[in-house]
């Protein structure tokens, strides 16, 4: 089973952005030595616990002090840009990077409705999002779909996409275009078995890929015993709502403040998102691991790894690695 992992770039309490950076490189460093398959960021705007907004150079960054794990976008949010910018920014990555650069794509705004407007994307947007993808294929192969127009760099780096879904849309689409299929169950897990069962039975096969191929998202949460996996994952399930209802309602809660929250609706609808989630020793975790894979028919999984404090999700990285034998499969 591959593994791999989406990172966040989490600014931890008390963490500024550049420490969330350092952090971010750690981890990379530490996925690639235990046998990770790729490090994964996601576009996310205004939001004061994620660092990953300007995904592309996150990824040179880390890129730069790594030297063979497979580094990319989970997702960049297609509709926020124009398929050249993106096309030119993913062409350099894998001019200066070589091929270990993956294109994840996925068509929401990452953010909320008054920062759509601040990023001047109309919410008509996901609309053309099928035509932007394959727009943005063409120039990556060197067959722009617009006469005159070449990405410069981009054009001939046939840089792999990926497409990003939590619905039976991105599922159809992928399908249709023979893409593989990232499905987002780390946040959005109730269409998860049927979004993949419509995409493996609609697969048809393309240039860049002959058998339909599915990567599933789930949280991990692993230590060395189960008392403390629990332990961080009570952490972070607490920063989690904290986090999402304190933005909305724009201020810092107080632990006291945090206690109430956790027994509310709004905060058993943030913690649902967290349902498939493996935790305990790394054992525990990776029988989890291997039973959410084969129930999702999954060929990778990509893992969110919970704890906050980055020693404890190093360790929860290494852990399950060590228990999935990643290392020695490589």
């Amino acid at each position: 089973m591959k593994l791999s992992i989406l990172d966040l770039a989490p600014v931890a309490p008390g963490q500024s952005i550049s420490d969330s950076f350092k952090s971010s490189v750690r981890l990379a460093q530490t996925a690639e030595r235990h046998g990770y398959e790729r490090v994964w960021y996601a576009e996310h705007h205004n939001m004061p616990t994620i660092a990953s907004s300007a995904t592309s150079l996150v990824i040179s960054h880390v890129a730069h002090h790594t030297e063979t794990i497979r580094l990319g976008s989970g997702g960049v949010m297609l509709p926020n840009h124009s398929p050249l910018v993106i096309a030119e920014q993913f062409g350099t990555l894998a001019s200066i990077y070589g091929d270990r650069i993956d294109l994840g794509l996925g068509r929401a705004p990452g953010t909320d409705m008054t920062t759509l407007r601040a990023l001047r994307r109309e919410p008509s947007a996901a609309d053309s999002f099928p035509h932007d993808v394959l727009e943005l294929q063409a120039y990556l192969a060197g067959e722009s779909r617009i006469p005159t127009v070449q990405a410069t760099p981009g054009a001939g780096t046939n840089v792999p996409l990926y497409i990003l879904g939590s619905s039976l849309f991105g599922a159809k689409l992928a399908a249709q275009l023979g893409l593989p299929y990232s499905f987002a169950s780390h946040f959005a897990p109730a269409a998860l078995h049927e979004a993949i069962r419509v995409y493996r039975e609609e697969f048809t096969p393309s240039a860049q890929l002959a058998e339909p191929y599915v990567i599933a998202g789930v949280g991990v949460a692993a230590a060395e015993t189960a008392e403390k996996a629990h332990e961080v994952l009570n952490v972070a399930k607490r920063h989690r709502v904290a986090s999402f209802l304190g933005r909305n309602a724009n201020k810092d809660f107080t632990e006291a403040e945090v206690d109430m929250l956790m027994d509310t609706p709004q905060a058993e609808q943030i913690l649902d998102m967290m349902r498939y989630t493996a935790v305990g020793t790394g054992e525990q975790v990776a029988d989890y691991l291997q039973h959410f894979a084969t129930a999702a028919q999954a060929d990778e999984l990509i893992t969110i790894h919970y704890p906050t404090a980055e020693q404890d999700r190093l360790d929860s990285v290494m852990i399950t690695a060590k228990a999935s034998e990643l290392a020695a499969a490589k």
